[in-house]
């Protein structure tokens, strides 16, 4: 018999291995992002008091066009970094969620680079 990987449980086996090592604070908050089939999520998070500070999404009402693509994981990028910019944080940890740093999730810290953000 043939057995099927859950590549969403190893996912989330990779972003425990990560989270040990990387925790958002109050002056360097932590970068999260989640990507789907269909949209991408980000948000910056204070670890220490468990707060989450900004978050942005492709499933916004004024968002536009499909979520599932590099250019949309783009925007997002640059919407959160403005967002983050407004609420005067300039300098984050990114925490790619276990995903490998390519394609939308790369597309996505690229866009929070040009929006302003440091990491």
């Amino acid at each position: 018999m043939v057995k099927k990987i859950d590549k969403n449980a190893q996912r989330l086996k990779r972003h425990k291995r990560v989270r040990a090592n990387i925790s958002g604070t109050a002056e360097r908050p932590r970068l999260d992002v989640f990507r789907s089939a269909n949209h991408i999520y980000a948000q910056v998070i204070d670890d220490a008091n468990g707060v989450t500070l900004v978050s942005a999404s492709s499933t916004e009402k004024d968002f536009g066009s499909y979520g599932g693509n590099k250019e949309a994981a783009r925007k997002v990028g640059q919407i959160v970094a403005e967002r983050a910019k407004a609420k005067g944080i300039s300098v984050v940890v990114f925490d790619r969620g276990g995903y490998l740093y390519h394609g939308r999730v790369k597309e996505l810290a690229e866009g929070a680079r040009e929006g302003g953000l440091q990491f």
